[in-house]
């Protein structure tokens, strides 16, 4: 057989190793990705063996091994790495392959790699890892981890690991947590003051834990006379220091405020606290960027109002509209079980379907209530996803945005479209018309129908075409026995109707999310927004920082990423918890 690559002498292979990773520690100054150092890393094929007849070969000595690096990197199975090759395009491009191999391919070029030369890359891998790790492109959770028998527990003739080794994978990523995100939130106090940032966030913590407040975090640090907790005023001034730009004095009562100053107030204040959110985010983004997890072909988002309640009744008299004079300008109505309440509104942007449910952005909303003067200002849909979706993009690359019914505006589709993504969202009310369903154009056989090139328009102007599918309602998507969907897809045959309509239960991840945000939500009375909006981004971050905990932690101990969670929520803020306390 017709070889190639045959080295000089096996007790070459450490020191060729040893050259891997040599060059791979040069390349960690610089580079913010294990992918780059993967794709630039000098591999000598002269020191490979590699049986393979090198002229009928698709796929040459030089990328198999750099996939043979990947895979040992990641701890995948074969099937896996060639599942990952075919659906990202960037990692083939990487690995300097033009198309993918299938696992066959991978698993012969494995077959004709020699001993000598597996056990070189299998080194040279772990190298690379450990390399990475010390430069903080990779994560702890990411080297490759040499575990015994006492790891491995035996259940129904699967292997797991241990509770004692997830614990220990676990304790690491709490810390990597703690550091990218709580570091970026600042007063801007002096240095002399008595109680530092981490210490109100560590109170911060325990009260999103408790679900207490900051008057009960007080009470309970004076009672068991633990000097390192404030009390109350100082816990609430600092938080509101924590959204106020850098060398602003806090103000007086945020209520104090004309209604035509909101704004301006929003603006202000929104800025800092989600300055520090933003930073956080970037963090933990770089912190998963070894794994991509956001690579794939077709990435989604889903937009969504949540409102936090308010118990307080906007009316001295309601049938005469004589409204309070004091009532918060933030907050405003909205249904919830057909039942009118009252609460602030916060919109985010959360990636979601296969990757990890990240939160990229939040934006506080105004919206007009009826209590308010028919001038009052107000935030258009339109503005607020346009916003979001700027934040989104700039951390990746989106194909398709997904909504619910709150949505449902041309000038919000008009947004979108213009932005060059996909969107789908339900239609809340439409007209339960049987003569004109069956008009639409459908198949014999199939129960879904489709209307193709419904015009939305803009200022009377042709903005663009959607489709409009009618698909049988459930209890979830409808009153009536067609529940409506409208996408900008340029044309939805009537057999894919259901897979794009069962592709928006992808959205469905938000409402887990939102549940999670509103446990880690502490309970305040405070009627100033600034405590507010930081109880809300503070709860969003630590939602991000769990999933970013248990992402690494399934990823270190060889877990399905979709898979239930590892690390529960709530033990997740438990954990930081006292990070923070063992840290400060």
């Amino acid at each position: 057989m017709e070889t190639e690559h045959t080295p000089a002498v096996a007790d070459d292979a450490p020191a060729l190793a040893g050259a891997i990773v040599i060059h791979a520690e040069k390349l960690c100054e610089t580079a913010d990705h294990l992918w780059r150092i993967l794709s630039e890393v000098s591999i000598p094929t002269d020191g490979l063996t590699d049986a393979r007849q090198q002229h009928k070969v698709t796929f040459g000595t030089e990328s198999m091994a750099r996939v043979y690096l990947y895979q040992t990197i990641y701890d995948l199975a074969q099937s896996e790495v060639a599942d990952r090759l075919a659906n990202r395009p960037s990692l083939l491009k990487r690995l300097g392959l033009e198309k993918p191999p299938t696992q066959q391919n991978i698993s012969y070029a494995w077959e004709q790699f020699g001993e000598q030369t597996k056990t070189t890359l299998d080194a040279a891998a772990t190298g690379i890892a450990l390399e990475a790790r010390d430069n903080d492109v990779i994560s702890d959770a990411l080297v490759p981890i040499d575990r015994d028998e006492d790891d491995v527990e035996d259940d129904e003739d699967e292997q797991t690991l241990s509770r004692a080794h997830v614990r220990e994978e676990g304790s690491k990523v709490v810390e990597l947590a703690r550091r990218h995100g709580f570091g970026e939130f600042d007063s801007g106090r002096a240095d002399n003051r008595i109680y530092e940032d981490e210490q109100i966030l560590d109170l911060f913590a325990t009260a999103c834990l408790t679900q207490g407040s900051a008057h009960s975090e007080g009470e309970a640090g004076w009672f068991l006379d633990e000097n390192d907790v404030c009390d109350d005023s100082t816990f609430l001034r600092v938080i509101k220091q924590f959204t106020s730009p850098a060398n602003e004095e806090v103000t007086a009562s945020i209520q104090e405020l004309q209604i035509e100053d909101i704004v301006a107030f929003t603006e202000r204040y929104r800025d800092a606290v989600m300055t520090s959110f933003d930073e956080a985010t970037e963090n933990i983004l770089k912190t998963v960027r070894h794994e991509d997890p956001f690579d794939d072909r077709h990435v989604v988002a889903a937009v969504d109002f949540t409102h936090v309640p308010y118990h307080v009744w906007p009316w001295i008299d309601k049938d005469e509209k004589i409204p309070k004079a004091e009532y918060p300008p933030m907050v405003s109505g909205y249904k919830d079980d057909g039942k009118i309440k009252h609460g602030y509104t916060f919109a985010t942007i959360t990636i979601v379907g296969n990757n990890v449910p990240l939160i990229l952005g939040i934006e506080p909303v105004k919206e007009h209530s009826e209590w308010e003067p028919e001038d009052a200002p107000s935030d258009s849909k339109g503005e607020v996803v346009d916003v979001l979706l700027e934040r989104a993009q700039q951390y990746v690359e989106l194909d398709e945005v997904l909504l619910d019914r709150g949505f449902y505006s041309n000038e919000v589709y008009a947004t979108i479209h213009d932005r060059g993504l996909v969107y789908t969202t339900p239609v809340p009310k439409y007209e339960d018309d049987y003569e004109s369903i069956k008009e639409i154009k459908t198949r014999d056989g199939v129960d879904a129908a489709v209307k193709h090139e419904v015009p939305f328009a803009i200022d009377g102007e042709l903005h663009h075409t959607g489709e409009f599918l009618y698909v049988p309602a459930t209890s979830d998507d409808a009153d009536g026995n067609y529940a409506v969907f409208v996408t900008n897809r340029d044309y939805v045959d009537p057999t894919e109707i259901r897979h794009v309509t069962n592709s928006y239960s992808r959205r469905w991840d938000i409402e887990n999310q939102y549940k999670s945000i509103k446990s880690f939500l502490p309970k305040t009375s405070s009627k100033d927004y600034r405590v507010r909006l930081f109880s809300f981004t503070f709860a969003a971050l630590l939602y991000n920082l769990w999933r970013l905990t248990d992402y690494l932690v399934k990823i270190g101990t060889d877990r399905e990423i979709r898979s239930p969670p590892v690390v529960t929520a709530r033990t997740f803020v438990r954990a930081v918890g006292r990070s923070l306390r063992e840290g400060g």
